[in-house]
């Protein structure tokens, strides 16, 4: 019989082998609202992904798809945040795992799903064969008092979110009060991880000032295939675990190359996590969640 989790159970369940991380956020819209909520957020499935380090690298994205399917409150929405699919220059290619990829997560029973590319997805074609599949790159919605951004940091090659987008976030932003509560979705860090490793946004310094000026913001990313928290002034930065192969730790090694599978800990440094808004906290508990050797 598979497990069933409610929102509450899987902060229980931290204890045992996942981790609640509380980020300070929202605390005047969504308090007002007076409405707890909580989103999945699942990153770099990298589906089309072979060989080593995953043997199961056919299965753990539908293990992550049913783990959500078997909570017995489902989320507000689910979101994926980049990299999809694994890249290839065959055009016809990156169409078939992007609707590979679709058909999978369709079976999510949360009918709310968002996404947007990772450089796998969209550094070769701008994002074309992506918009085709999932539509826009970058967008906004609102869901109980709570704004959310997504920056598109991918679909330019050089790793640029570019004027344009800047100009559309400047402009995003300037129609919200400085005390929104604000939650940014991107795939690349926007501050400079590790440059050397492609962990970092060229201009992300840029969409960090226009956002300074507000006081409850959060940013959310994957791209590093590991968890990892960092704050720039007041703005908490949470990366998410990937669904594929987990990196090293930044600079702990000459090369980024992925961590070896290990037969006795299978499954180990994957995972997704659930993010829970607690209004009496005025804060987000962040619930990361591991891969199951059984779904």
């Amino acid at each position: 019989m598979k497990p069933s989790f409610d929102r509450r159970d899987f902060l229980k369940f931290a204890g045992i082998g996942g981790l609640v991380f509380a980020s300070g956020l929202a605390r005047s819209a969504r308090a007002a609202a007076g409405d707890d909520f909580y989103f999945v957020q699942l990153s770099d499935c990298h589906w089309g992904f072979e060989g080593p380090p995953n043997p199961d690298a056919k299965g753990t994205l539908k293990k992550a798809v049913a783990a959500v399917n078997a909570l017995r409150e489902p989320p507000d929405f689910v979101v994926f945040t980049g990299d999809l699919t694994h890249i290839t220059e065959d055009a016809r290619e990156r169409r078939r795992r992007l609707a590979e990829f679709k058909e999978i997560v369709s079976e999510l029973k949360v009918k709310d799903v968002r996404f947007m590319p990772g450089e796998h997805d969209a550094s070769l074609d701008q994002g074309k064969a992506f918009r085709e599949s999932f539509g826009d790159t970058h967008y906004t919605f609102d869901h109980k008092g709570v704004h959310f951004i997504v920056v598109d940091n991918v679909s330019d090659p050089r790793a640029l979110i570019g004027d344009d987008q800047l100009q559309w976030l400047g402009a995003d932003l300037s129609k919200q009060p400085p005390d929104a509560d604000i939650v940014v979705f991107t795939h690349r860090p926007l501050f400079d991880l590790y440059p050397q490793w492609d962990w970092a946004t060229r201009d992300g310094a840029k969409a960090i000032d226009l956002l300074l000026p507000h006081k409850n913001v959060t940013v959310f990313y994957g791209h590093i295939h590991q968890e990892n928290h960092k704050m720039t002034d007041h703005i908490a930065h949470h990366s998410a675990k990937s669904l594929m192969f987990p990196l090293p730790a930044p600079g702990s090694q000459p090369k980024r190359e992925p961590v070896a599978w290990d037969p006795a800990h299978p499954y180990q440094g994957l995972g997704f996590r659930n993010v829970e808004a607690e209004v009496a906290k005025n804060d987000f508990a962040i619930t990361e969640l591991p891969v199951q050797k059984e779904a």
